[in-house]
């Protein structure tokens, strides 16, 4: 074999080299695109990265597939301390269940619906018994779904763009993802309240009605991650320890006065009835401005409830 011979091998197998890692790296790139979800070992934690961000981090059965037994992997890895949750994207955590999905296969006669819902829940009930400290980084919109993945946690971290609501009575639905539960354990009649009107709570007030356990600067949470992620073998009260010690810093919004505080003297006696047809006789006859507009949102919901529930 000549010289000449040798350089062509030697260019050709180059070439091939070159290639191969180009389709590496494409490779890559698609799954990073394709993943819904990113699980991963950091530190001393496991990072479940909800990766949805043109959706809001809409949860899908995928997303619930993927990450109930990740988590219970962690659960039990000795050198696994703590699990965060946080959404891509910067405008949601997790805006709530992927409806549409579930509408679509409803109308090609697939079963999804009573699938979805009982793989959430069993998340759900995986999160609130999970034996490792859980921290839901709920910074934007968190709602329905997203409420699942995070208010059954120990820590719950608010943020200035932190948007909680409960809105599926809006479509027929009951308070979802064990709203039955937590939010008739908020302050007064505030849980019903939220329940049946989908009021929303926004920044500072998600903190203050008990629905985050902790309040933080949005800008700080990167920080605040790798805090977490820095610890050597953290125990609960360690997690804490660095969850107070950063709301303790933040200032935003403090002397906010809280959204709801100058209603919750009518909250607390029109919301205290034992039927949704006496709450909206309580708003009738309170006849407040915000009576109402509560009025407006119950009727509307009582409407949609009786007449034109989904078939789920």
């Amino acid at each position: 074999m000549g010289q000449q011979d040798v350089w062509r091998l030697l260019s050709r197998f180059s070439s091939l080299r070159r290639a191969n890692v180009v389709l590496q790296h494409l490779r890559m790139s698609v799954h990073t695109d394709a993943a819904d979800v990113l699980l991963e070992r950091r530190g001393c934690a496991g990072v479940i990265t909800l990766n949805r961000p043109k959706f809001l981090n809409a949860l899908s059965l995928d997303m619930i597939r993927q990450i109930y037994p990740q988590l219970k992997t962690w659960e039990q890895d000795p050198e696994t301390y703590l699990i965060i949750i946080k959404g891509a994207g910067g405008k949601a955590f997790c805006a709530g269940g992927d409806i549409k999905a579930i509408s679509e296969a409803k109308k090609t006669g697939q079963s999804m619906t009573q699938v979805f819902f009982r793989e959430e829940y069993t998340l759900n009930n995986a999160i609130a018994s999970c034996q490792k400290p859980y921290v839901a980084l709920i910074d934007g919109i968190t709602m329905g779904g997203g409420v699942g993945l995070s208010v059954h946690g120990r820590f719950r971290v608010a943020t200035e763009r932190s948007l909680f609501a409960m809105p599926e009575t809006g479509i027929g639905l009951f308070p979802d993802v064990g709203g039955g539960y937590f939010l008739p354990r908020l302050e007064g009649r505030l849980g019903y309240f939220l329940a049946l009107t989908g009021f929303r709570l926004k920044g500072r007030d998600v903190h203050r009605a008990g629905i985050a356990t902790h309040f933080v600067d949005s800008e700080k949470l990167h920080k605040l991650e790798e805090e977490l992620l820095a610890l050597k073998s953290p125990s609960a009260e360690d997690v804490a320890g660095v969850l107070e010690s950063y709301q303790a810093e933040s200032k935003m919004d403090q002397d906010k006065s809280i959204l709801f505080e100058e209603h919750m003297d009518k909250i607390n006696s029109c919301f205290s009835a034992n039927t949704v047809e006496q709450i909206i006789e309580n708003l009738r006859q309170d006849g407040s401005p915000f009576a109402l507009e509560q009025l407006k949102f119950s009727l509307t919901k009582t409407r949609v409830q009786s007449g034109n529930q989904p078939s789920y």
